[in-house]
């Protein structure tokens, strides 16, 4: 493969910005590997964008040294990155701003919110820079998870029964949206932000003090929330890659350390494990990989996504999760495990990412994009 200069962004205003710190040391140490080159640049959790020095060991300590303030401008045709000047009044023009230097394709290592549902891809469009992942709309379904289960629920694939729920709803009468949940759903249930990964805000509620906790949790990250009845399943996930004809990995499990595969029990303890081939039988291996590219092809997904399941125990009905377009890349994420598991190494995984970016721009390309009329 030809050899790149890569962009790595970052960290971010998210309640994932430490996991993207994680996933980014990862994947710029494969770059480096598969013989990138690669330009680090940090978004602190303020939303600044740092490049030069160590952004990412300044983000890790929460100290700056050398690193130094860039912005991208919406403008086609200025590749890449400006430095915008260190003045007090902050009033440099950003026309004389120095240029950091182009870069081949951005690899936006972003988890949640601001970086993983469309906004900072509009930043990519306008600007004209190729980059790794699903575009806007492909992000915005992937990281609601309201619209993207009732897209799949009209499509006819299989979701868990589940309820969206308003935070503005829940403040102006907690009592009527949790008799309604109680209606359509009962207990057990999960609470979840609707925008938001890694499990993060995510609760199991038994009974009615436990749903209102829940939902209380869950809207401090979000205005939309989403309640989904509790089933006893297995954890499946899979690995998609590739823009207009997706591959899918072989299938791995997630063995929880805890009752559930929350935030803590992905990041933070040791007891959850990663089965990977899932033991399964082949024929329901195989569903599994169907339903993961019919997924993310629904969402409008491109580049790559994690794709995830539930496998009823019992039934062994296939129930879709969620999907993820930019999942973890730390060293217990399943992603680059499952495509280490099906002959894709990790540095030639991150390359494939950053030539299906280049890919799926030169296609956008050759849309025109004005007209006049004769």
């Amino acid at each position: 493969m030809r050899r790149l200069r890569v962009g790595v962004l970052f960290g971010g205003r998210s309640g994932e910005h430490e996991v993207s710190l994680q996933s980014a040391r990862a994947v710029m140490a494969a770059l480096e590997r598969a013989g990138h080159e690669v330009v680090p640049i940090g978004i602190t959790r303020e939303g600044r964008w740092l490049v030069g020095g160590d952004p990412l060991q300044a983000l890790s300590s929460g100290r700056l040294t050398d690193e130094r303030t860039a912005t991208m401008l919406p403008e086609p045709g200025r590749t890449g990155l400006v430095r915008v000047p260190d003045r007090e009044d902050g009033l440099e023009p950003l026309g004389e701003a120095p240029p950091i230097g182009s870069l081949d394709v951005i690899f936006p290592v972003l988890h949640g919110t601001f970086g993983e549902d469309g906004t900072v891809q509009g930043l990519f469009e306008l600007a004209s820079v190729p980059y790794a992942g699903a575009g806007v709309l492909g992000s915005a379904l992937g990281m609601d998870k309201v619209v993207q289960k009732t897209l799949w629920r009209g499509l006819g694939l299989p979701v868990v029964e589940f309820l969206s729920v308003s935070r503005r709803d829940f403040e102006l009468d907690a009592q009527v949206v949790l008799d309604r949940i109680e209606r359509a759903l009962g207990y057990p249930c999960f609470t979840k932000p609707a925008n938001l990964g890694s499990s993060v805000g995510v609760s199991k509620a038994r009974d009615r003090g436990e749903l209102e906790a829940g939902l209380r949790t869950a809207a401090r990250f979000d205005a939309k929330l989403l309640v989904e009845r509790a089933i006893d399943a297995r954890e499946l996930e899979v690995g998609v890659l590739g823009n207009d004809d997706p591959i899918a990995s072989i299938v791995g499990e997630i063995l929880p350390g805890a009752e559930f595969y929350d935030y803590r029990a992905k990041y933070l303890d040791t007891g959850s494990q990663a089965l990977i081939p899932a033991e399964i039988p082949p024929e329901i291996a195989e569903e599994v990989r169907r339903l993961a590219v019919r997924a993310f092809q629904a969402v409008a997904a491109s580049g790559l996504a994690r794709v995830d399941f539930f496998l009823e125990r019992g039934s062994d009905r296939l129930f879709l999760n969620e999907i993820n377009t930019m999942p973890g890349f730390t060293q217990i994420s399943m992603y680059p495990k499952l495509w280490e598991a099906s002959g894709i190494p990790f540095a030639e995984l991150v390359s494939r990412i950053a030539e299906l970016g280049l890919e799926r721009f030169a296609e956008r390309a050759r849309n025109q994009t004005s007209f006049t009329a004769e």
